[in-house]
């Protein structure tokens, strides 16, 4: 079956054009987000993003119990603020503020931003495959929703914890600058939500042939020792906090694994079936 004749149709510079509304498009929708967020200063501070310093914060109730029933250290039952967060730029407020918020559009508005992203991709596509992908939006956004609360509630409380009580001396105060506070929350979000997209990829690199389910079983032991070095890298240096990120993170790499095996089963009777018609 023949692609969209829209799609055979259109120029390059169309398709220049085309992409330029796209993206237009999707910049407003995190601006205009974002500037509800900014209005929303007190929940998106005080709530959001202050909430892993708090010690009442829900992360730090769960862990509290699950190092105590491991026979670990209590280092998440404290009651007390684990250090100050302080501002020395004239200007550091307002930026993060104004920062913030934009992040705060991109994360709420990806699915429309995605949605933005696939009607550009989508006409170049056979009529089948936009009919298999027809989930692509929910299940894509789902995913990246996952791993931001996943980043939210498990590894930002984790990161902040450790670094933020971690010391060389009595002499040495924690006081942490505010864009480096934020920022520490952001990556862990961001990050989790963009490998929590692990098996969309693999979905794609399966259907033009970069990746099989041989080679990914193959390279799962490299997969586990990265994965366990990442998981060191963010968490605190004990055994139950480096589990609890390691293993979402394998599960996702096992789905992966899975989704290229029905993609490749599909991909065969679709060309033993083309074969038969010839």
């Amino acid at each position: 079956m023949a692609k969209s004749s829209e799609a055979n149709e259109m120029s390059f510079l169309d398709h220049l054009e085309e992409l330029r509304w796209h993206l237009i498009r999707s910049t407003l929708a995190v601006v205009i987000i974002g500037s509800v967020a900014f209005l929303m200063k007190d929940f998106i501070f005080d709530t959001v993003i202050f909430g892993p310093k708090k010690p009442d914060f829900p992360t730090y109730g769960v862990f509290c119990k699950l190092s105590k029933m491991l026979g670990f250290s209590e280092a998440f039952c404290g009651t007390e603020p684990i250090f100050r967060v302080q501002s020395r730029v004239m200007a550091g407020q307002f930026s993060a503020h104004i920062w913030t918020s934009i992040w705060a559009g991109f994360i709420v508005g990806f699915p429309y931003v995605l949605y933005e992203m696939w009607k550009f991709i989508s006409p170049g596509l056979y009529e089948k495959e936009r009919k298999n992908s027809r989930g692509f939006i929910f299940v894509a956004s789902f995913l990246f929703f996952l791993g931001v609360l996943f980043g939210y509630y498990v590894v930002a409380p984790l990161s902040i914890n450790f670094l933020g009580s971690y010391t060389v001396s009595k002499e040495v105060f924690n006081d942490i600058d505010l864009s480096s506070y934020i920022s520490t929350v952001r990556a862990s979000v961001i990050a989790c939500g963009l490998i929590f997209e692990l098996p969309i990829i693999i979905f794609f690199l399966t259907k033009v042939g970069l990746v099989t389910p041989e080679i990914l079983r193959k390279y799962r032991k490299i997969a586990l020792v990265i994965v366990l070095i990442l998981s060191a890298v963010i968490t605190p240096p004990d055994v139950a906090s480096q589990i609890v990120v390691a293993v979402p993170i394998l599960i996702l790499y096992q789905i992966s694994i899975y989704i290229s095996k029905v993609v490749l089963k599909r991909e065969a009777k679709k060309a033993s079936k083309n074969v038969r018609s010839s």
